[in-house]
């Protein structure tokens, strides 16, 4: 396989491994906690590599992980106070964590390749040239097994605790009821987040785990009514927008990581302009019709209002309806159209009169408007 491929391999999984644990964020609202824990596994790395002095220690995973646990119980803590809101909280801890790291690193590992650059930003494009080696067999990527190893723990995890976490996502009080423990599903999801950013900053860094967290699973949450296909679409956004931003930085020859970041964010651009149901474009034809729909049970109330009176010949004339109504012309004669169309009015010598239904559908919205 060669490094453009293998590259290629290790953006896909550690797309889609993000992806599984995001829906669950972006479904709970919490979807800034992964930013937050992203960026506040630094002090954690730092500290471990003080004690190892090796950047290849696994010891650095493992206390890296730890913080970002340590990140949530902190944020939650700060909830559970009720003197700060949840956004703050996760606003007041991380940036702490963070900076703390950042402290470590210039104080204590200035001369070693550990710097914010590379927590932050990541290169994909050197993932490749740390293999994994045993017996002198190179057996690829270093990062696409530790990734492909996390992809797999997060798919059995989330199919063993499907119902439990379905439940604790969708009605935290009633999985407490039922005795599913909401706050420690909430922890294990969390660590799954965890352990799930710090396999990926080294090859991807920070901001692309938060963008391949949050942004497949919010654009299938745009397209998708049933957990289920939210998580299918969610994983397959995932791999085209890996994939897509693959090929666009080789043909462009730009960042990897910034081209694939790009991409999803495009793909969740195009759902939000056009989901079927969810998209802007979606309800702004909704709300058009719903506008149009209320200004039809208007003109049917008018018409009834004046039907059968003397000065019916002029409010009732279809060329005079926008002064009584006080609508532009334009306007009018799109409702009128729409009325006739749906068959609540009829023409008749130059004037608008209601039909059977019209008269029905009038008396309801006069009810409506009255009560």
């Amino acid at each position: 396989m060669s490094a453009e491929f293998e590259i290629l391999a290790i953006a896909v999984v550690t797309a889609v491994a993000a992806a599984l644990p995001g829906t669950y964020l972006v479904l709970r609202r919490t979807a800034m906690v992964s930013d937050a824990i992203s960026h506040a596994i630094l002090p954690g790395i730092v500290v471990a590599f003080f004690l190892t002095h090796d950047l290849n220690s696994p010891l650095l995973l493992l206390a890296a992980a730890a913080t970002g646990v340590l990140t949530v119980v902190l944020i939650e803590a700060l909830v559970r106070s009720r003197l700060v809101p949840e956004d703050a909280s996760i606003g007041l801890v991380f940036p702490a964590l963070f900076s703390i790291g950042v402290i470590l690193i210039s104080r204590g590992a200035s001369g070693v390749h550990l710097d914010t650059d590379a927590v932050l930003l990541g290169e994909l494009a050197f993932a490749p040239f740390h293999r994994l080696t045993v017996a002198g067999v190179d057996l690829g990527p270093a990062a696409l097994w530790s990734m492909g190893a996390i992809l797999a723990v997060n798919a059995v995890l989330i199919l063993l605790a499907w119902k439990e976490l379905k439940l604790a996502t969708v009605d935290a009080g009633l999985a407490a009821l039922l005795g599913f423990h909401p706050l420690v599903i909430h922890y294990g999801l969390m660590s799954m987040v965890s352990v799930t950013a710090v396999g990926a900053f080294d090859a991807v860094g920070s901001i692309l785990v938060v963008a391949l967290m949050i942004a497949p699973p919010a654009t299938a949450y745009l397209l998708a009514e049933r957990l289920g296909s939210m998580i299918g679409l969610a994983v397959a956004i995932a791999a085209a927008g890996a994939a897509l931003g693959w090929a666009a930085a080789l043909a462009l020859d730009v960042s990897i990581a910034g081209s694939i970041a790009t991409a999803c964010g495009l793909v969740f651009a195009v759902a939000f302009l056009t989901a079927p149901e969810r998209g802007l474009l979606a309800q702004v034809r909704r709300r058009s019709g719903q506008r149009l729909d209320f200004a039809v049970r208007l003109l049917l109330v008018h018409l009834l209002h004046h039907e059968g009176t003397p000065e019916a010949a002029e409010e009732c004339r279809e060329s005079g309806l926008h002064r009584h109504l006080g609508w532009r012309e334009s306007w009018t004669r799109r409702v009128v159209a729409k009325a006739r169309q749906r068959a609540l009015v009829d023409r008749r010598g130059g004037l608008v009169l209601p039909t059977d239904a019209g008269r029905h559908l009038g008396d309801h919205a006069v009810i409506g408007f009255s009560d």
